[in-house]
């Protein structure tokens, strides 16, 4: 079967890639190994972050570093054995998160980031989704006046790009989250965030959309990917069918780089791990709003299955077997606060978002292979940015010009 696009991932960015160039009026199949939602785009914490702005930069101070070389953080962890394989693309981090380098990358973000809920917001209603919407945004809380302190100065940052928020002092949160302990003495409720109770049906509610527009959802093996000739790709569909098309995206999210080298493409992308488990609400009241513990770096979301926690990155190869260590610390923390009961899952949930050392992703052609095009890399906000990326990528692969200048996500961009 020949088509003009197979798209490779069928994450939240992979189906919006599909429906974009479908919409452009391209033959489109969507091809992985499970169906469309189930790997990172399922596990998320569910929220479309349009005020998030800037990229989450590494901390510099030596106090935080020294306290991350014990592994005994509830946000951050690390395998040891992978330490020698990410111990480059996180020196690239650490220098990129300086401030002068930081404000330069976040200048890019937000162009990107800026679209990121009107473009959600047209698929959903296509997607006749929005019953799958949560309340009104989501809360940062803070333990201590001294975080909070520093805080709130990006907070006002970010008020004066037109974010609407809400300061939040103790009184205020127990208003807003009468379930939760007093723990807690202040915050930012973020207003214009979209919350969404189930991540992973979203992106199954967009790739209906997409077969109900003739698009082709099939289950196979992407990195059976070749060159037939100089100017057709093929790969392995289930059934031992062949589908060959005339472009191909990689989307596959933290498994990207293990195809694209194989053509000669290898950017430094790495995984930072997360966990999640769904627990009973207890019958001390209500989640009302998704709620980042900013100081212990997990979060806590109200879902259709239950209240979902999330953990902070876990610095471990993708696919090394599950070390679930933040999700115990933080459920310790978080059943002390939060009207958290009994697990539901009867295992832990493990993803990784993939990310670069410039914080951004890469959306365009993939240097020196005709005929592959690369969407992966969107780190902690690959389900906010799915359907802009869908977008941006199917501009240019028409010969469109995209909404905003694309230099900054350029494949072919030196990591620095």
């Amino acid at each position: 079967m020949k088509y003009d696009v197979v798209v490779l991932g069928a994450g939240m960015i992979g189906v919006s890639c599909a429906l974009h160039l479908q919409a452009k009026g391209k033959s489109v199949v969507l091809l992985d190994r499970r169906p469309p939602g189930l790997e990172t785009s399922y596990g998320n914490a569910g929220i479309i972050q349009c005020e998030a702005i800037e990229p989450y930069e590494l901390p510099r101070k030596l106090s935080f570093l020294l306290s991350v070389a014990t592994n005994r953080r509830v946000d951050v962890r690390y395998h040891p054995s992978a330490l020698m394989q990410l111990l480059g693309p996180l020196r690239s981090y650490y220098r990129n998160s300086a401030p002068e380098i930081h404000a330069t990358i976040a200048k890019a973000y937000e162009s990107i980031i800026a679209l990121s809920l009107e473009t959600h917001e047209q698929l959903i209603t296509a997607a006749r989704a929005e019953a799958l919407k949560g309340g009104d945004g989501f809360c940062t809380l803070f333990r201590t006046e001294s975080e909070l302190e520093k805080f709130l100065a990006k907070a006002d940052r970010r008020e004066r790009h037109g974010i609407r928020l809400k300061k939040l002092d103790a009184a205020a949160i127990h208003v807003l989250e009468p379930a939760i302990s007093s723990a807690f003495i202040g915050g930012v409720h973020w207003l214009d965030p979209v919350p969404i109770k189930d991540p992973g049906a979203l992106v199954q509610a967009y790739a209906r959309l997409f077969e109900e527009h003739d698009g082709l959802v099939m289950q196979g093996d992407a990195m059976s990917l070749q060159r037939i000739g100089t100017q057709a790709w093929q790969v392995d569909a289930a059934d031992a069918q062949m589908i060959q098309c005339s472009k191909v995206v990689v989307a596959l999210g933290p498994w990207s780089v293990a195809l694209t080298r194989r053509f000669g493409y290898a950017p430094p992308l790495f995984p930072k791990r997360g966990y999640h488990m769904h627990y009973a609400p207890t019958q001390g009241g209500p989640l009302n709003h998704p709620i980042i513990d900013a100081e212990y770096g997990y979060v806590v979301v109200p879902t259709t299955t239950g209240i979902r926690l999330t953990t902070g990155a876990e610095l471990a190869l993708v696919d090394a077997p599950a070390t679930p260590h933040q999700l115990h610390a933080a459920e310790a923390i978080a059943k002390r606060d939060f009207p958290l009961g009994e697990r539901i899952d009867a295992e832990p949930w493990k993803g990784a978002r993939p990310c670069f050392p410039d914080m951004k992703p890469v959306i365009g052609a993939v240097p020196g292979v005709d005929g592959m095009w690369c969407a992966f890399g969107h780190g902690h906000q690959g389900f906010t940015l799915g359907p802009i990326t869908g977008e941006l990528l199917a501009a240019q692969m028409t010969g469109a010009k995209p909404r905003i200048d694309m230099t900054a996500f350029s494949p072919a961009r030196p990591f620095v």
